[in-house]
């Protein structure tokens, strides 16, 4: 049986290797200069791919050449110091014996599964034996599938968010809608050019494969199409949302608006007598020997009147 092998590097790059039966995975987290020098000195690579490697504004892509593949994939991650979602990098130069990925850490499953191939022999015996593009088919369907955890969370809060506007109306609703549609927006524009590389990649990768994986191909992009399915609809429910929640809110501005006034209109005829009364001159009942009872009941006539009036026209 043939063993896993690790290369020797030159010190301080940030490269690992696991190699078996003649296949290398190279795997280098938070490349830079020091580590695309290296691979321009040992591998046939153009010098506009392993600057792509270090640009961070790269839309997701497959540029053949005669001897390798490079290409670039973007998947959705949350950070969850910053509380959003933001979209990673993965960069990958494919050829006839080696697979390089170069990332920046973020990518939990690339890194556990080059883990489980590092510590394991039969997982090396499983992802390297079928040649290298077999390998980045199990590494990009493991990252697919970390994709729909996320949508089940945005789901979630979805719901969640739903509950809150037709039961408390919090003022920080308007915060979570507010960041549940830019974490939609940036999932969307994650997902949207990643489905043509997806669906591009099963013709690409045949020469890298030594077994018909058309159908898993298949499935790959089914399921890519089902989250972009999810984003969509999500997508019109977080707008739906947003659009009650502006809808009530105006709803409950007016009611409050409506209330003041009325409460305003009925005690206006209050006003209007102690404003009289308030005046330096003769008036009916000042003689008397109780005038504030003259006062208090033209007051109260004049307030149910008022309120018969607004009870008239159904504004009460």
């Amino acid at each position: 049986m043939v063993m896993a092998q690790s290369q020797k590097l030159p010190p301080k790059l940030r490269m690992e290797t696991v190699e078996f039966g003649g296949l290398t995975w190279y795997d280098i987290e938070r490349p830079s200069e020091t580590e695309t020098t290296y691979l321009a000195q040992n591998f046939p690579f153009h010098p506009l791919d392993l600057d792509d490697v270090l640009s961070k504004r790269q839309r997701p892509k497959i540029d053949e050449y005669k001897d390798y593949h490079f290409m670039v994939f973007h998947f959705p991650v949350y950070n969850k110091v910053e509380k959003l979602l933001t979209p990673s990098q993965l960069s990958v130069f494919i050829g006839s014996n080696y697979l390089i990925t170069l990332h920046a850490g973020l990518l939990r499953p690339l890194t556990r599964l080059f883990r489980e191939c590092e510590m394991d022999d039969e997982c090396r015996k499983e992802f390297l034996t079928h040649g290298p593009g077999y390998l980045l088919y199990r590494i990009v369907d493991r990252l697919v599938d970390y994709c729909q955890p996320i949508v089940n969370k945005i789901l979630e809060n979805m719901d969640r968010i739903e509950d809150e506007i037709f039961a408390k109306h919090r003022a920080g609703t308007v915060k979570e809608i507010s960041v549940l549609r830019r974490d939609i927006i940036t999932f969307r524009r994650t997902i949207w050019p990643m489905r043509a590389v997806i669906a591009g990649l099963e013709p690409k990768l045949k020469r890298y494969i030594d077994t018909d994986l058309n159908v898993y191909f298949g499935d790959l992009i089914d399921h890519t199409d089902k989250i972009w399915d999810s984003l969509d609809e999500c997508k019109e429910v977080i707008e739906a949302l947003s659009a009650t929640f502006d809808s009530m809110s105006y709803n409950n501005y007016n009611a409050g608006i409506r209330t003041l006034t009325i409460f305003a209109t009925i005690t206006l005829p209050l006003l209007l007598v102690a404003s009289v009364y308030g005046m330096n001159i003769p008036l009916p009942g000042q003689n008397t020997a109780h005038p504030i009872i003259i006062v208090l009941l033209i007051t109260l006539g004049a307030t149910i009147f008022t309120g018969l009036v607004l009870k008239r026209l159904k504004i009460i």
